[in-house]
């Protein structure tokens, strides 16, 4: 499936076909969503009301012509294959994920499921998708700003903090976008005097 199809399909623009005057599909359609905080988050909620704001400016109501289903990560990663596979059952349309830990989840849940990320940094590094250009697969979605922006961190911080010397970098290094992440850090690092160590999370 192509990348335009997925859009199109998130968006109801030909998949789900609702031109002005037209009578609502039929049939309810079926959304997931995975996110990976909590619900009560007030990023989240933003998060949120903006996507629902999104699909009700292009004719799709919630309760009238979709249903969505939320699965909530919390921050355990452990548990999100689960929460992945449960979501999958509800057999939805598509799925939309945030973050790299999700999708991957998800695709490890289902090879048939439509699934469209956001704020992913380095899909394709990642193996989530096989290019930017053709995603192909089941997978595709909106990427992140590129890595060059995590040396601002360190540049931002330096001004901040002029007499810093070690900086502790909190990262997972089984995620491929943290890596270069890290990377970045590293790369304007001798620069500015600082010396970045590396420390895993959870």
């Amino acid at each position: 499936m192509k990348r335009r199809e997925f859009i199109t399909l998130l968006g109801g623009a030909a998949t789900w076909p609702l031109a002005a005057g037209a009578q609502p599909p039929a049939r309810i359609r079926r959304l997931g969503v995975f996110m990976p905080g909590v619900a009560d988050d007030p990023e989240y909620q933003a998060r949120n009301a903006a996507f629902l704001q999104g699909l009700g400016e292009l004719g799709w109501i919630v309760g009238r012509n979709v249903r969505i289903d939320y699965r909530w990560g919390a921050g355990d990663v452990d548990r999100y294959r689960a929460i992945a596979t449960e979501l999958v059952a509800l057999a939805p349309d598509a799925i939309v994920a945030l973050g790299y830990a999700t999708v991957s989840a998800l695709q490890k849940a289902t090879r048939s499921v439509p699934i469209v990320f956001t704020n992913v940094i380095d899909p394709v590094g990642g193996s989530l998708v096989a290019s930017l250009a053709q995603p192909g697969g089941y997978t595709t979605g909106f990427s992140s700003p590129e890595f060059g922006f995590a040396a601002k961190w360190l540049e931002l911080l330096k001004e901040i903090a002029p007499g810093v010397r070690r900086v502790a970098v909190l990262r997972d290094s089984g995620i491929a976008s943290q890596v270069a992440l890290f990377g970045s850090i590293q790369s304007v690092a001798p620069s500015l005097g600082v010396e970045p160590r590396p420390d895993r999370y959870p």
